[in-house]
């Protein structure tokens, strides 16, 4: 069958897609051959595709691809992560939007509705990345809520309690009032934000007298429990000893002296509000201090907020200033920028809260993980600079608040029994759990009534941070098959932004429960930003739609379009017309197979040997990209290795190969020739497959009758043979040449038909591919001399050769003079500027060595141009 005149990727994308996954060659068992395992970074269940999962899976499918091809046994795990918070917060939404508060229901009401939309609404963005070609191994697909999954997760709690690094204790902790739960400090982003500064007046106990206090936040003078001032502050000395009256809530409080107090902000007097502040229950731990927590779960007031108990924060800062103005107790109030620390998820103001939560130790996990990185080679960050992050995150490493007050999640595996805060066991089930607690207790009469499992889940990181493990079923039976071949995987492409939040503990978890690393390379994305530079998200309305350019592009070329702006570690600027760059680029390749395909074979011609001699050419010219293309790869330079095989193909094959072997139009080829360009053109298609697989597979399949084995995913990647570097050099001599001639004809309107002739001064004797230069510069003779005519005309020059094309009867002589004249003017100029630079005594003692020689090689270059416009103007 004949091409069809364009790539039309909607019909064969599906057609591809489905021959891949039924003849199973993304699958992957144990076998002899060497693992090349990847794990996908689980999007969220509630997720759909975007720009960011587009360029993550795009690069993660090129490695894979480039695997399978090279021998490897390729297994790309595929999953999705269960997002406590994100998908708890839509089951929550969907179900007000039926009327049903969760407050409600029951917990296992709630679950039943959660796993219903989960089940209706979950994994989409699987089937999605199947659009993009991603050739996952299906059959693997993992969920952090799978039942194996779940067990390896309270395994790993339950086995982490026994060695003492998961505790329980009553600290502040940092509370997401819109989502209602607990977050770890890497959850939590702090934004510069303006604000006030509210200098309040107290009343001292028995006097007149009033101290000021300055704070940014009026409203948590209703939990004071103190006033602090620094004992070396002598404008305070008299108040030793004293009391202070809380204004509004009328409360009798103590004046406590400790150095803490920062003399120089505000008034040098600190209001004490330990309940809402850590740095104030470390003061109220250390001088005995009342906690009051005058908030409810959602940031509204408590009882203990007096008049404005139910309202929000918020409403109530403001409202208590307008109080405390009417008092008279508002001394003043000053503009004042702060670090306000927010939710990453959900965006709401975090408060600090003091809280009954579960911890994991962390100071002594992340030491093989610190040495991992930083003292060893054992785990690449790309790029590098990287490591200085991950270095200040892991040597300033706190506790990990591990538990979530939520219900969608792992339920923590900790049975109450009593009363007191030791009261409780931690086991697998409530029957081992009531065991323990019988024993615990010494109480033979507890039963399975007398237990309360802990409500809280588990932070959802507490169950990806396994990811590499679980995935392989290492936790549960860590001697296994899958675990022993697959583990530790090579690759893991993912985003800077989660470099603590998961790469770092999976590291931790990998050297915990594995005693190696979980991976070898850490490929760290940049973030998908337009053109303009903002990042791309829903709410600016920046992200196109990721299905939708597809469905216009076609999915190779979105993926090209990536690739060719997504340098590792850097934000790249996307715009669709890099997508419609990769369309372009599709069609060249169809176009060009098009041209072989339609060539007409004389089976009783000759060799050529000019076309012998320039497919020999590009045989050395793949060989020697082929190189590179490897060596980016094994550096992570995806998108250095597109461009080099875009170029490859474009210009090596396309504008050079094509045009130089192609018949005279209507006449047929040689059969060597057509056999030769068809392996040349299949080489190709092996190293474009992992960028662009729909468009390689389907021109590969039209080029031959190929059994299934022979599939171009499953095909080997081209083996590196070392390439002749003279035979390169010459050829790239005759396009320069060529293009000489071409410049000749496009300056003076001269018809490719017309032919020329050309004159080339060469010492060395004549050049290699004469042919080459004859047929494709329109010569009607090329000659090689020793002395430069005594004719009219116009020279060039290529490296060492002097270039000379008579101008008799091809354009007008004083024309020729005017043109040479102003090129003269024009590198006399420029000559004078470079000769300038270099008698500059400063620029030549400061600017390096490599930048003078190149303005010396400036200087020298001009020097020879303007003695050939010389000579050329003598001639005239």
């Amino acid at each position: 069958m004949a091409l069809a005149p364009k790539f039309e990727a909607a019909q064969v994308e599906d057609k591809w897609y489905a021959y891949w996954k039924s003849h199973r060659f993304f699958a992957s068992t144990p076998d002899e051959r060497e693992p090349y395992s990847i794990v996908i970074p689980p999007p969220n269940v509630t997720g759909i595709l975007h720009m960011g999962h587009m360029l993550n899976n795009s690069l993660q499918d090129i490695l894979i691809r480039r695997a399978r091809m090279r021998g490897y046994n390729a297994c790309w795990v595929p999953g999705t992560d269960h997002a406590s918070i994100a998908t708890e917060a839509k089951v929550v939404a969907k179900l007000k939007e039926q009327g049903i508060d969760k407050n409600n229901l029951s917990r296992e009401q709630f679950l039943d509705h959660a796993w219903d939309w989960t089940n209706e609404y979950g994994g989409v963005i699987l089937q999605q990345l199947q659009k993009l070609g991603c050739s996952c191994d299906w059959d693997r697909t993992k969920f952090t809520l799978d039942p194996d999954m779940s067990e390896s997760v309270i395994d790993v709690f339950i086995d982490l309690h026994k060695k003492g690094l998961i505790y329980r204790g009553f600290r502040m902790v940092n509370w997401d009032p819109e989502a209602k739960t607990t977050l770890s400090d890497e959850e939590v982003i702090f934004e510069e934000k303006p604000g006030f500064l509210y200098h309040i007046a107290y009343q001292i106990e028995g006097s007149d007298e009033k101290i000021v206090i300055a704070t940014t936040r009026p409203e948590t003078l209703l939990g004071d429990t103190a006033i602090c001032i620094h004992p070396d502050d002598e404008r305070y000395t008299s108040l030793k000893g004293k009391r202070a009256i809380v204004p509004i809530v009328n409360r009798s409080i103590p004046i406590i002296f400790d150095d803490y107090v920062d003399l120089e902000f505000g008034t040098g007097c600190l209001k004490v509000t330990p309940a809402h502040d850590i740095n104030d229950k470390a003061l109220g731990e250390k001088h005995d201090l009342e906690l009051i927590d005058i908030l409810n779960p959602d940031a509204t007031l408590n009882s203990f907020g007096l008049h404005y108990e139910g309202k929000d924060r918020f409403v109530v800062r403001k409202e208590i200033v307008e109080e405390l103005e009417t008092l008279g107790q508002l001394i003043k109030k000053e503009p004042h920028t702060h670090n306000v620390g927010t939710s990453e998820r959900t965006k709401a103001v975090i408060e600090p809260r003091l809280s009954d939560q579960w911890f994991l130790k962390m100071e002594e996990l992340a030491k093989p993980a610190i040495n991992a990185v930083l003292n060893s080679d054992e785990i690449n960050l790309v790029p590098s600079k990287f490591n200085n992050t991950y270095r200040h995150w892991m040597e300033n490493i706190r506790d990990w608040n591990i538990s979530r007050q939520l219900w969608w999640g792992h339920q923590i595996p900790a049975y109450y029994y009593g009363d007191g805060k030791e009261d409780f066991v931690v086991a697998k089930s409530i029957k081992e759990a009531l065991g323990l607690a019988q024993q615990k207790s010494g109480n033979k009469n507890l039963t399975i009534d007398d237990l309360n499992q802990d409500s809280d889940v588990l932070d959802t990181w507490f169950s990806s941070w396994l990811w590499p493990i679980s995935v392989f079923d290492g936790i549960r039976h860590p001697d296994n098959d899958e675990i022993n071949y697959y583990y530790p995987t090579q690759d893991l492409v993912t985003g800077p932004d989660i470099l603590f939040f998961w790469v770092a503990r999976m590291i931790i978890s990998g050297y915990e429960y594995r005693g190696e690393q979980p991976f070898s390379n850490v490929y760290l994305t940049g973030l998908v930003r337009d053109k303009q530079g903002k990042k791309m998200s829903k709410q600016l309305g920046n992200s196109p739609d990721a299905l939708k350019l597809i469905e216009e592009f076609g999915a190779d070329s979105v993926r090209v379009g990536l690739m060719l702006s997504a340098a590792a570690g850097n934000d790249l600027l996307f715009d669709e017309s890099l997508c419609q760059q990769g369309k372009n680029f599709a069609n060249k390749i169809w176009n060009a197979y098009r041209l072989i395909d339609g060539w007409e074979i004389d089976y009783s011609l000759e060799e050529n040997k000019m076309n012998s001699k320039t497919l020999d050419w590009y045989e050395h010219k793949f060989n020697s990209v082929l190189l590179n293309v490897d060596d980016h790869f094994e550096k992570y330079r995806i998108s250095d290795a597109l461009m080099a095989v875009y170029k490859l193909i474009w210009d090596d094959f396309c504008s050079w190969l094509l045009e130089a072997v192609k018949p005279t139009y209507g006449d047929p080829i040689d059969l060597h020739t057509r056999t030769r360009i068809k392996v040349l053109f299949e080489n190709n298609l092996r190293v474009l497959h992992p960028f662009m697989p729909f468009l390689t597979e389907e021109l590969w399949q039209q080029m031959s009758t190929r059994k299934v084995e022979e599939a171009l995913i499953v095909s080997s990647w081209p083996t590196h043979k070392k390439a002749d570097d003279d035979c390169l050099t010459a050829f790239d001599t005759a396009t320069k040449i060529i293009s000489g001639v071409r410049n000749f004809r496009k300056e003076r309107q001269i018809s490719h038909k017309e032919e020329l002739s050309l004159f080339i001064l060469s010492d060395a004797g004549e050049v290699y591919y004469q042919e080459l230069i004859h047929k494709m510069g329109g010569l009607s003779d090329l000659t090689f001399v020793s002395e430069t005519p005594k004719l009219s005309g116009a020279a060039f020059r290529v490296d060492t050769l002097e270039c000379f094309i008579p101008l008799e009867g091809t354009v007008d002589a004083e024309t020729e003079k005017e043109k040479l004249q102003e090129e003269l003017k024009y590198a006399k100029g420029f000559l004078n500027s470079v000769k300038k630079k270099l008698e500059n005594e400063r620029f030549v003692s400061n600017a390096p060595e490599q930048v003078i020689e190149i303005e010396r090689k400036k200087q020298a270059d001009a020097l020879e141009k303007i003695s050939l416009l010389e000579k050329r103007l003598s001639q005239l």
